[in-house]
């Protein structure tokens, strides 16, 4: 499968709006920081200067490539079957399943592919997607199975670059709205973190919650929660968690999926 992002969903105007603000946004912030802090009078001279400007663009280019790299991955899209299926079954609700099959995969009505379970359909991207938690405009794609370690690397380097401010010695009036910046980035990446600890993606946890409120509780085996974070960040060392790179390959490797899988439609 092929690199995602602006190729599949380059036709949303939201999510390319929002790909130029995120640059303007950290270009601007290198501009402050260089510029209107560590530039200033009596304080250009010490040696925390040159510190401070070489782990802010050090962050900054961490940012970047993660970004980068959670825009362009795949983030686990259902591949598309090869010929026409008949789906007037599927169409007029009557669910077939083959009674070899174990696996609880169903048919997407709108894609018309084969999805294995905890995939969801992307209005936006027009696919399915593996294991989706939503979809981003600030990376124009999904946040999936294979791109979710790249978009919580790049909130974390998101909330450390806004935090920076707060770094230098200064009064400047240019730290303000760091805190706001930090918050942005800080909950949707603790929302990231507990998504992979309880197993479930931000659509499957307002799924389950209605299904509670029906008291039709949906539940599945549990895994430590280390596993499940090595799941998206790999079985490296945890210090690899950081860097956008795969330094292992994902704990059970990625599955292989069949284009016509057991089922009689």
């Amino acid at each position: 499968m092929g690199a995602a992002g602006p190729g599949r969903c380059g036709r949303d105007p939201c999510g390319a709006l929002c790909l130029l603000l995120t640059y303007l946004s950290v270009g601007y912030a290198d501009y402050v920081i260089l510029t209107h802090i560590l530039l200033q009078p009596g304080f250009r001279g010490s040696l925390w200067c040159p510190f401070h400007a070489v782990m802010f663009n050090l962050i900054v280019l961490l940012l970047l490539a993660c970004h980068t790299r959670a825009v362009f991955a795949d983030p686990g899209m259902v591949p598309l079957p090869d010929t026409a299926i008949d789906f007037s079954d599927l169409r007029s609700n009557t669910p077939h399943k083959s009674e070899r099959s174990n696996e609880d995969w169903t048919v997407c009505n709108r894609c018309e592919t084969y999805r294995p379970p905890r995939a969801h359909h992307c209005r936006i991207c027009h696919r399915c997607i593996r294991r989706m938690d939503h979809h981003c405009p600030w990376i124009n794609n999904c946040v999936g199975e294979l791109n979710q370690k790249y978009f919580i690397q790049f909130l974390f380097y998101t909330g450390l670059t806004a935090s920076s401010c707060w770094w230098s010695p200064s009064s400047s009036g240019y730290s303000s709205p760091s805190s706001s910046m930090t918050s942005a980035s800080g909950s949707p990446l603790v929302s990231q973190v507990v998504s992979i600890i309880t197993d479930e993606t931000l659509i499957e946890q307002l799924r389950n919650r209605l299904l509670k409120e029906a008291r039709r509780e949906v539940a599945h085996t549990r895994k430590p929660k280390i596993a499940l974070l090595r799941e998206v960040f790999g079985r490296g060392f945890v210090i690899c968690w950081f860097f956008p790179c795969n330094c292992s390959p994902p704990s059970g490797g990625a599955p292989a999926y069949s284009y016509l899988p057991n089922y009689d439609v």
